[in-house]
């Protein structure tokens, strides 16, 4: 393969598909390359699913200023990609004197980085809002603006639009190297060819540093903190939380939280343990870490159900030595543009990167915006929340609507078939999950999974045995063979 393009974007995250979603709008052959067979891989599929309103990075901090510049930006986003977001709020509760103290400082924070209606509350009002909040707490700082979403939906969503416009997603592609001449970017090298290009964005997550090492710009490294989570049962919800709650923070990061999901469970988490940076893709569960998670979400809401839990899992932050977002043209390597140490809170920061990164393009450039730009992309179906008209309705059209593969979340075969033939449509049992929730529920996919993977074989024209669970080699099955070598 030998490709030429105007950029290309490495890391099919929520910050690189967010990035492509940009470039799409203008007339530049945008090609995002991504390792995994699936987008929203790394980090994106493991964080805490929280829109922050803004009142925590440092006033003046690129964290600070793309927090709530993307926190603003998802308004709009919200219906223009039908985006799951509920604009709950948050609330970080303080137990002692000396925390209510670090509260009026991050108000004053907040106030200063332009964050709107922040308010101190005592803890009689938090309570009236959030009935199970301990009675140790003594008040919190309440944010209207923070919100909750489905991650992975939003980095599909910004991938679908731009393969819509033009753009090219590129998955299974490891990039391998650089042409770089006279201090500037010529092509990148991946597994599957050369693309030619004078623009590289690296938004490579916990891997960024090493990717910017292979184009010649050593001026960061990206230390790996693993951060893990418990999630619970839907029939909990009631009893628990409706917004994110949150300790008082502290260096290590916002603390271990109790949230609502948009789909109706409810999680704690994450703890924050910095690994060696080789262990950047560790991604273990521990005893010891579900201990300090559940323990410390006691202390803000003592009722935790521990026999409602139906998984734990955990996902790696890229924290840089800079202490900051890295954003920007490289001032070693002409062309490469660095989207790089993406920790809390990039999910939220997302949509303000792309927009940020893309002007200096644009600018650089002088190039245009496409006069046919397409806004959205097309209709996903959920059967579970249509009327029973609408269902028979959907069910007479396809007849796949009418055959529930997941019974825990009502997912049809119709859902996982679309789900497959979308733009940058599922490859895996989890990029299906991700895309329907198939695999999402009380049984975590025991019962469905066998049938998503009967599915996935059949659309696209594969062997079962040649269906993953979500990386590369994770084979779902295997092919027995006897001593003599022939198949079983």
């Amino acid at each position: 393969m030998t490709k030429q393009a105007d950029v290309v974007v490495i890391g099919g995250g929520i910050t690189g598909t967010a990035i492509l979603h940009e470039l799409a709008k203008y007339n530049l052959r945008a090609v995002l390359v991504e390792q995994e067979s699936e987008l929203a891989a790394g980090t994106t599929k493991a964080n805490s699913a929280i829109l922050h309103a803004g009142f925590d990075a440092p006033t003046g901090s690129m964290k600070a200023r793309m927090n709530v510049e993307g926190n603003a930006m998802y308004h709009d986003l919200k219906d223009e990609l039908d985006l799951d977001i509920e604009w709950s709020g948050s609330l970080v509760a303080a137990v002692d004197d000396e925390q209510m103290e670090t509260l009026q400082d991050l108000l004053k924070r907040g106030q200063e980085n332009g964050v709107p209606g922040l308010e101190i509350w005592d803890g009689a009002k938090v309570r009236e809002f959030e009935p199970n909040v301990s009675k140790d707490v003594k008040g919190a700082l309440w944010a209207p603006t923070a919100g909750i979403c489905w991650p992975f939906g939003m980095a599909l969503a910004f991938a679908e639009n731009a393969v819509i416009n033009g753009a090219e997603v590129i998955r299974e592609c490891q990039v391998t190297g650089f042409v770089v001449e006279n201090g500037a970017i010529k092509a990148v090298k991946t597994d599957k060819g050369t693309i030619e290009t004078k623009y590289v964005i690296n938004a490579a997550g916990i891997h960024a540093d090493e990717i910017s090492k292979m184009a010649g710009d050593d001026s960061f490294q990206i230390h790996p903190r693993r951060g893990e989570y418990v999630l619970f049962d839907k029939t909990v919800q009631k009893d628990l939380v409706h917004c994110a709650v949150f300790p008082t923070p502290s260096k290590m990061g916002k603390g271990i939280l109790v949230c609502a999901t948009t789909h109706g469970n409810v999680f704690v988490g994450p703890n924050a343990h910095d690994l060696d940076d080789s262990e950047k893709d560790d991604t273990a569960v521990t005893i010891p870490g579900m201990n300090e998670i559940l323990d410390k979400a006691r202390k803000l809401v003592p009722n935790i159900p521990v026999g409602a839990t139906i998984t734990e899992f955990a996902g790696v932050r890229a924290v840089s030595s800079t202490g900051d977002f890295v954003l920007g043209p490289s001032k070693m390597v002409q062309g490469l543009i660095q989207a790089a140490g993406i920790q809390s809170p990039g999910l939220t920061s997302a949509p303000a990167i792309a927009k940020y990164l893309v002007e200096g393009i644009v600018a650089e450039t002088g190039v245009s915006l496409k006069s046919d730009y397409q806004k959205g992309r097309p209709a996903q179906p959920c059967f579970r929340t249509l009327s029973d008209a609408d269902k028979q309705a959907l069910i007479a059209k396809d007849a796949k609507y009418g055959r529930v593969i997941c019974r825990c979340e009502t997912i049809t075969e119709g859902e996982i078939v679309d789900a497959i033939r979308r733009p940058v449509g599922a490859r895996t049992v989890d990029g299906v999950k991700r895309r329907t929730r198939a695999g999402m529920g009380r049984c975590q996919g025991g019962f469905c999974g066998p049938r998503v993977t009967q599915i996935l074989a059949r659309e696209l024209n594969i062997p079962v045995t040649e269906v993953r669970k979500e990386m590369r080699k994770s084979y779902m099955f295997y092919n027995k063979e006897t001593q003599s070598g022939g198949k079983a």
